[in-house]
């Protein structure tokens, strides 16, 4: 005899399983990364993510308007910097006139009710790659961060709603929110990137910017003794703890799919929003297995999506978001 209880009757139709879903992917989900580079008229396509582009600044304005029209409200903004303007102190970062500061006065323009989020950190800036101020062989995090502070409040200051430092350095968190309470920039937030591992899925990103680590002597040629170890997961939740302690407002777990466990022992230990970056590499196999024929795009975006939100992600950081919103119809 079978059992009084049949699970699969929430399963027989696509109404019923509508119905009963659990998680939900909707355009509200979605922080868009964008990629500007100086000139004009530039829409250069990422030879290692196909359809998506560096954009200068009057591409930037017709991009964020036909994301506002999509429904996606937000965005997180990363520069390419010219090879002449960088240096071991990322002395461009602070440029009111930079890329960054005239990229966020774009969009605001462009679109006012844009959420504006900000890179911070100084690999784009450094002649070397790296996310801190290089000296015989060591990433020196209290100089760095006093850099990443500055860097913050410009950002602010141009208009930016979060800044987002991405550099993993020992309390630039805490460095970062004094400095903007100081200067007045009361509701300026900070979306910290809180467990950030030293991952080898972010190479098709450092190809936009060209920012990968130089191979030179008396140059670490990786991120390892700022980013986290992948094998560590209670690592990841004393970062996030710590970082909030500091006056972080959301934080983020970068990458995505090979780090889920983590986006939920964090979420089940904090009470604030936790974000997820699906990075490059990710996008990238799944637009090379589509080409290929080996899988099928949309499915696969779907349920990558799908994954991260279920695993607890309440912000996607994603170089999918236009076609999820495309899928989603």
């Amino acid at each position: 005899m079978y059992p009084l209880i049949r699970n699969r009757r929430l399963r027989n139709s696509e109404a019923i399983r509508s119905l009963v879903r659990e998680t939900i992917i909707t355009p509200n989900d979605f922080l868009v990364p964008l990629f500007v580079v100086e000139g004009k008229g530039i829409k250069e396509e990422i030879a290692s993510m196909p359809n998506y582009y560096r954009l200068s600044l009057d591409n930037l304005t017709k991009e964020v308007k036909e994301l506002w029209k999509m429904g996606l409200r937000s965005v997180l903004l990363f520069v390419k910097v010219p090879d002449n303007l960088k240096d071991n102190q990322g002395s461009e970062a602070l440029n009111e006139n930079g890329l960054m500061q005239l990229a966020i006065k774009t969009v605001k323009n462009a679109c006012p009710e844009m959420l504006v989020m900000t890179d911070v950190a100084l690999d784009p800036y450094s002649s070397y790659g790296h996310d801190g101020i290089v000296s015989d062989g060591l990433i020196l995090n209290d100089e760095s961060v006093e850099v990443l502070t500055e860097m913050s409040v410009s950002h602010a200051k141009a208009g930016a709603d979060f800044v987002a430092p991405s550099d993993m350095m020992d309390g630039r968190i805490l460095s970062i929110r004094e400095a903007l309470e100081d200067e007045g920039y009361l509701n300026t937030g900070i979306m910290a990137y809180s467990a950030k591992y030293a991952s080898a899925f972010y190479g098709p990103f450092r190809d936009a910017l060209d920012s990968a680590p130089v191979d030179i002597k008396n140059v670490p040629k990786d991120k390892k003794t700022y980013q986290m170890d992948f094998a560590n997961r209670f690592e990841a939740i004393r970062e996030t703890q710590l970082d909030i302690e500091e006056g972080a407002d959301i934080v983020m777990v970068k990458p995505g799919l090979c780090y889920l466990d983590i986006v939920r022992e964090i979420k089940n230990e904090v009470d604030v929003p936790v974000a997820v970056y699906q990075v490059s590499g990710e996008y990238a196999m799944v637009k090379a297995a589509a080409e290929k024929g080996w899988l099928d795009h949309d499915a696969v975006v779907m349920e990558q999506l799908t994954a991260i939100k279920r695993a607890g992600a309440n912000i996607i950081a994603s170089y999918f978001a236009k076609d999820a919103v495309r899928i989603l119809g």
